[in-house]
């Protein structure tokens, strides 16, 4: 068995809605090269994805939806009729092979739940994942077809498995969340910037789930000017205690990072210091009650030169279970990529400080957090079994 995977094919990059997009998929292009360059991966490591099929799709998508993105792919589809379908908005624009491409990113995540759940790798990486905001039979925020969604309900089908999603993206996962809201045997737990101020604005406390299902949707509406200490430590909490209560055969966990101070979309104010934490007790918790059963996806993340590559970086190095990279970064990498870059690059794996100025509120905003999470957590802390 390999200790990791690391899913990727060029074909991931056909993803793409136009060059001046937010959402930018040399995001992977820029990880994987930087990974080489530190000589932390190898080519054995890698594994081409696949695309999902029309009946994978079909575990989570509408039969009418998939048939819009094939027709908008192939320009038999206009803005105004698929603005309907949540495709060709300033979101989420129609571009050419939209199906192939979406099915592509799903395709990879269902690899790396195969290559993880029939015990060819401990761990498996899919940056080309992560498309949480998409819905059943609407596109939204980005995402065409949600992958973690159709993985999650490919993981029930084919293994038989209880699922616990785990999304750090500063933007909500609404898509998975509403997906799975009455499934007892999914658990789906969001740490995100509060709704009050951010895309898709969801994700409050009092989203619990519904039916059999009620008590295994957990929220954390962080307070914009979030710090890494307040972020770790909802993070690592919620998460240890949740996988405690639920008892999950494999987690999925989704690696948005644009919860970063540069980041241009969010308001949080993280660090590098997260990205290094965040997969090394993901990694720590799979361990402990899963049987080390751990996929991740990509997700979020807006600056691509000086956040992704380093942030998503880490995600590989614990997987590996090597030491978190420090230092500067590669010379080579950094020569590379600075001419492309329309921002100075970071040249080390850690961020200046201090990185902003302190900002005013650090105890309130610290102590906001606190009573969301003692909030969140209450239903399992009052002893309450999971359905």
């Amino acid at each position: 068995m390999k200790e990791a995977v690391f899913v990727f094919s060029e074909d991931q990059l056909g993803y793409s809605f136009s060059d001046t997009h937010p959402f930018n998929q040399k995001r992977i292009v820029l990880t994987l090269d930087l990974l080489k360059e530190m000589h932390a991966i190898e080519d054995s490591d890698i594994v081409a994805p696949r695309m999902a099929t029309d009946e994978e799709l079909l575990l989570v998508h509408e039969p009418k939806f998939i048939d819009m993105v094939k027709k908008a792919g192939r320009g038999e589809v206009g803005s105004e009729i698929g603005a309907v379908y949540g495709i060709g908005t300033e979101d989420t624009p129609i571009f050419p092979n939209m199906h192939e491409a979406s099915a592509m990113l799903v395709g990879g995540t269902l690899t790396a739940a195969d290559e993880v759940m029939q015990g060819r790798s401990r761990y498996a990486l899919n940056l080309g994942g992560g498309l949480h905001h998409g819905f059943q039979g609407k596109a939204s925020g980005f995402c065409v077809y949600n992958d973690s969604s159709v993985a999650i309900r490919y993981l029930q089908k084919k293994y038989g498995a209880r699922v616990l999603y785990v999304d750090t993206d500063a933007h909500h996962g609404d898509g998975v969340q509403w997906t799975f809201f009455d499934d007892p045997d999914v658990c789906t737990l969001s740490i995100h910037e509060t709704g009050r101020y951010l895309f898709p604005g969801t994700g409050h406390v009092t989203e619990r789930g519904n039916g059999k299902g009620y008590g295994t949707s957990f929220n954390f509406p962080i307070d914009a000017f979030t710090e890494d200490e307040s972020f770790l430590q909802v993070y690592e909490t919620a998460f240890r205690e949740i996988a405690e209560w639920f008892k999950p055969d494999v987690i999925l966990t989704q690696n948005g990072a644009d919860a970063h101070y540069f980041d241009p979309l969010t308001h949080l104010y993280s660090t590098m210091e997260i990205y290094k934490q965040i997969p090394r007790i993901a990694r720590e918790i799979a361990e402990d009650y899963c049987g080390g059963r751990w996929i991740a996806v990509g997700g979020g993340g807006y600056d691509i030169w000086r956040v992704v590559p380093r942030a998503w970086s880490h995600i590989w190095y614990a997987m590996k279970q090597l030491p978190a990279p420090a230092g500067p970064l590669p010379e080579e990498w950094l020569a590379r990529w600075q001419e492309e870059a329309p921002v100075p690059f970071i040249p080390t794996w850690e961020d200046p400080e201090p990185l902003y100025t302190a900002i005013p509120r650090k105890p309130e905003i610290e102590e906001k957090n606190a009573q969301v999470m003692a909030r969140s957590l209450q239903y399992i802390r009052n002893e309450q079994q999971p359905r």
